[in-house]
């Protein structure tokens, strides 16, 4: 192929257009067939043979690609994507005039790929011209595509082995590319919808529909929807094929920050497996609670977590490593009223800097809040009152996932208004005898906590001299 002149190659694709080959045509329009190595196929006077060996309309597809490879040839990919960008054209009018009919599919899907590779050697080509605008020709090839995909969408008539919708999910797939690449997330929701609404929605190839799952489920990280996150990136990773091992790599670098959000934690053994150590030490500071050691991790790899969109919802672990040091705080102590102090004082040793009473209680009210926590806070005598039975539920129960409404420590006050010294529903309903005294605390009748008050320097003594020691083994 890589020798092959032009007369033998315009006689190949015009046999190929007759018997209407789909797949042996698109081969002889990719850049990825070996046909792209031969320069005599754009030796001078080449568009004169294609119209004399080729019949309309495919003369025209294939004098545009002719043109385009010779502009790759000379490493011009301005000029190459717009040459490829008006073959996507060509044979958008083209595909539309073919009624009942889509064996010309394979050729949609082989020129829309070049079309987005062309479009992305063209914006860096520009941004080494100093262009103010970055993403500009991809913008454009996206409208190309918008083009194709209104072909596909519209072809209602055919019959289901016939229509075009089936090229329906292989568009949004590289609009879905060039979207992500040009941070417009918000220009997939019609896409989404499309495909949601599409009758083929679970008929589509499956390598498709792992593509397609993998861009929904970061988009719905984009949107902190973590458990439809989960739902499409563990679809995606477990229907890759076993052997695409970077394909699952890749999944798994946005699966397992989500998973961790959700309270499940990777084993070592994965991470070894997909080269991913550097969550190693993450998972580890996690799951100990150790908020110094999470901070370490975040900062010893965040030029890998930065590059791969992660290290903000990574960031997010640390409520995670809060509600985790507290729940050992609180088994060390044995009792349902916890001191604040006895939290904050842990805090610090884990190398939270600058912390006090009040920023405590405000991470409280903030577990409290997204039901980390089922209890409330006693400000008249600075205790967490936690519920009997349960009190530290699983992450993964959690239903409710609060959305970006982070507690800082200037918003305490409003939290006090319904956090403070008034019981969690969730808690009150999980403990008939906790429901009992919660009421008793808030009518102030019966609900003395005296008998349980601590010293301050007994309980930083005990702190120091019991929790630490055995931090790690709880």
């Amino acid at each position: 192929m890589a020798t092959m002149n032009l007369n033998q190659y315009l006689r190949e694709i015009q046999s190929s257009w007759e018997s209407r080959s789909g797949t042996e045509v698109s081969e002889l329009l990719s850049f990825n067939h070996p046909h792209v190595m031969s320069s005599k196929l754009t030796a001078e006077g080449f568009e004169k043979s294609a119209e004399r060996l080729v019949e309309s309309p495919l003369d025209e597809l294939v004098i545009l690609h002719l043109r385009c490879l010779n502009c790759v040839n000379q490493q011009k990919y301005l000029e190459a994507y717009s040459e490829q960008s008006a073959l996507v054209q060509a044979f958008t009018k083209l595909f539309q005039t073919q009624k009942e009919d889509n064996w010309a599919l394979f050729i949609m899907y082989v020129i829309s790929l070049d079309l987005r590779m062309f479009a992305i050697k063209a914006d860096k080509e520009l941004a080494k011209k100093g262009a103010d605008k970055p993403g500009q020709t991809l913008e454009k090839a996206a409208e190309c595509l918008m083009g194709l995909f209104r072909v596909c969408a519209a072809d209602n008539r055919s019959s289901d082995e016939d229509t075009k919708r089936w090229g329906m999910l292989y568009l949004v797939n590289q609009l879905f590319k060039i979207y992500f690449r040009i941070n417009k997330l918000h220009l997939c929701k019609a896409l989404i919808r499309a495909i949601d609404a599409s009758q083929f929605k679970d008929h589509f190839s499956l390598s498709q529909q792992v593509t397609y799952r993998y861009y929904v489920g970061r988009k719905a990280i984009f949107e902190s929807d973590f458990k439809s996150a989960e739902k499409f990136l563990t679809y995606a990773f477990e229907r890759c094929h076993r052997e695409c091992r970077n394909n699952k790599r890749l999944i798994l670098i946005y699966l397992i920050p989500v998973k961790m959000l959700l309270g499940h934690l990777p084993t070592p053994h994965l991470l070894r497996k997909y080269d991913l150590l550097q969550f190693s030490e993450v998972v580890q500071a996690v799951r100990e609670g150790n908020l110094r050691r999470l901070n370490n991790a975040l900062l010893q790899h965040d030029a890998f977590f930065i590059r791969c969109g992660v290290y903000l919802i990574l960031e997010k672990l640390k409520v995670t490593t809060y509600r985790n040091l507290f729940k050992k705080v609180t088994l060390l102590m044995k009792t349902h009223q916890i001191p604040i102090e006895a939290y904050l004082e842990a805090l610090k040793f884990m190398g939270v800097e600058d912390i006090d009473l009040d920023e405590t209680q405000c991470i409280i009210a903030n577990l409290i809040f997204e039901n980390k926590i089922k209890g409330y806070i006693s400000n008249s005598h600075n205790k967490l009152v936690i519920s009997k039975q349960n009190p530290f539920p699983p992450l993964a129960a959690i239903m409710k996932v609060c959305r970006g409404k982070e507690i800082s420590v200037s918003s305490f006050n409003l939290f006090t208004l319904w956090c403070v010294d008034r019981p969690n529903p969730a808690a009150s309903q999980a403990s008939g005898n906790f429901a009992g005294e919660a009421v008793a605390r808030q009518t102030s009748t019966c609900f003395s906590l005296k008998n349980n008050e601590i010293d301050r320097k007994e309980l930083i003594n005990r702190i120091k001299n019991e929790f630490f020691t055995k931090l790690a083994t709880i």
